[in-house]
């Protein structure tokens, strides 16, 4: 009898939570996907994020045209894992990719570390793959950067990963950005090419977009385009390097400008490509960057690293939020509302949810990302909930503390046995044993919200909210770390 009374009301209620979460597209449309990546973009870099000089008219449109987000964080303050995140949806560490993944030879001496054998393997489940399963066409242009021994056959290669074409760097463009000599297209070396890099990845798109389109090909799409710029070595367009010599320090610093700059003419290219071809209305665009900004100086070859992060506190490698913290934008003409500025804490880890739930598709038992569906919050603004913090374990970072998380408005960081656990740039079996042994130390908790550049430390102020936070933590890092695999020391 109660129950009875009780059910019209839970039922107006289910009807309206339905009728509010419903999104504004069916999965029958299946919209096309482009994913843009760059390389150490920093989160103050583009004009629509505050940079006072640097001119990105194309992806402030983007911007404006759709929603930036304000709180994006990649899956890792350095490349390989952070791309490795993207494109598994889950915390790289689960796929055993620690740290930026080195080139390495079939032939080559096995290292004490096993960086020799770090790939992309194939038993990981793949945002492409999926989408190729719901009957999307797949591209990849740009840096690749998922194994060590590339374009051999010892390890998989973008082809194994879901990609129907492929056209890659193992890392950098190289000698750099202008005319690079190391793309290889499906499996075959290209040579050098005439153009900057940024220009070059986005004329195989255009092109593999062109030759895909016929009457008969109604398939949709998904194209994830990943540019070198702005990291080193830094090489720009005269033209673009002229205008900045005025406003800036040194030519080194015009030259970094300059980069940004070209990297959005490219994007605006391939915007502009997507409208001649009558397929912006139903495509869905995000921008992003891989991590945070290099340290100007920090090694040899970066005199022109003058990215900068705001009013975020570290860089590439740290931990602290400019490690991690950058731009993100999406776009998509019709169902994300334009003009919007979201502050809601989302991640690369979010893109294969989402891209899954939009193709219609459903996740796979062996697919249990740690990143969550953004369909509702992207086409009708409604509040995201994420079930679990966002955590990071970056063995090698440059900041003290090696393990981070943002849950909610708190962004709470520890050291491991105090600082005392070495830095490590890849886990074999008695390393592993090591991290998951480690004790959580030293926590720091933040604000985020109120003090983005980590200035204040909270932790110690109020004992209930600390200990809630820490508990969090550790039960995470602890589930991090025991779920992470090692990596042998001699060829498996």
């Amino acid at each position: 009898m109660h129950v009875s009374l009780h059910l019209p009301h839970q039922l107006i209620l289910l009807t309206a939570f339905l009728v509010a979460t419903s999104p504004a597209f069916s999965p029958a449309d299946q919209p096309n996907i482009v994913v843009i990546l760059c390389d150490d973009l920093g989160f103050g870099d583009l004009a629509c994020y505050g940079h006072p000089l640097i001119r990105t008219p194309h992806l402030d449109r983007l911007a404006e045209q759709g929603v930036r987000f304000t709180n994006f964080y990649s899956a890792a303050p350095v490349c390989s894992p952070s791309r490795v995140g993207l494109l598994t949806g889950r915390s790289p560490n689960r796929a055993g990719v620690y740290d930026w993944i080195p080139p390495a030879s079939a032939d080559q001496p096995p290292r004490p570390d096993g960086r020799n054998f770090v790939h992309l393997r194939k038993e990981e489940v793949t945002l492409p793959a999926l989408l190729k399963q719901q009957g999307y066409d797949t591209c990849l242009s740009g840096k690749w950067h998922c194994n060590s021994q590339f374009n051999t056959v010892g390890q998989p290669q973008p082809d194994a990963a879901g990609f129907d074409h492929w056209f890659a760097t193992q890392n950098n463009a190289a000698p750099s950005h202008r005319n690079p000599s190391n793309f290889v297209r499906n499996g075959r070396a290209v040579g050098e090419i005439d153009g900057f890099s940024c220009q070059v990845v986005v004329d195989e798109v255009i092109g593999w977009l062109d030759t895909r389109k016929t009457e008969s090909n109604k398939r949709p799409f998904f194209a994830y385009v990943a540019f070198h710029e702005p990291h080193e070595p830094v090489a720009s367009p005269e033209d673009l390097v002229e205008q900045y010599r005025a406003m800036s320090f040194t030519d080194d610093q015009a030259q970094y400008f300059a980069n940004v700059e070209n990297l959005d003419r490219a994007a605006g290219r391939l915007l502009d490509a997507l409208e001649r071809l009558n397929v912006r209305k139903n495509t869905l665009v995000i921008f992003s960057s891989d991590n945070g900004p290099e340290t100007l100086n920090r090694y040899r070859r970066a005199s022109r690293s003058w990215g900068v992060t705001g009013p975020l506190r570290g860089m590439k490698l740290h931990t602290h939020d400019g490690g991690f913290h950058v731009a993100g934008i999406a776009s998509w003409p019709g169902v994300i509302t334009a003009g919007r500025v979201d502050d809601t804490p989302v991640s690369a880890l979010d893109l294969l949810p989402t891209a899954v739930e939009l193709a219609g598709g459903t996740l796979p038992e062996s697919c249990q990302p740690d990143g969550v569906s953004l369909v509702s919050l992207l086409c009708d603004g409604v509040a995201l909930k994420r079930t679990t913090p966002l955590v990071w374990a970056y063995y090698n970072g440059i900041n003290d503390a090696r393990v981070a998380m943002r849950h909610g408005q708190w962004k709470v960081l520890a050291r491991l046995n105090s600082g005392q656990l070495p830095r490590y740039s890849n886990l074999t079996a008695a390393r592993l044993l090591e991290v998951q042994q480690a004790k959580l130390t030293d926590f720091e908790i933040y604000d985020a919200n109120e003090d983005p550049g980590e200035t204040r430390n909270l932790h110690g102020q109020v004992p209930e909210r600390d200990e809630e936070l820490v508990r969090l933590l550790q039960r995470e890092y602890s589930r991090l770390a025991k779920d992470s695999p090692a990596w042998p020391q001699q060829a498996p």
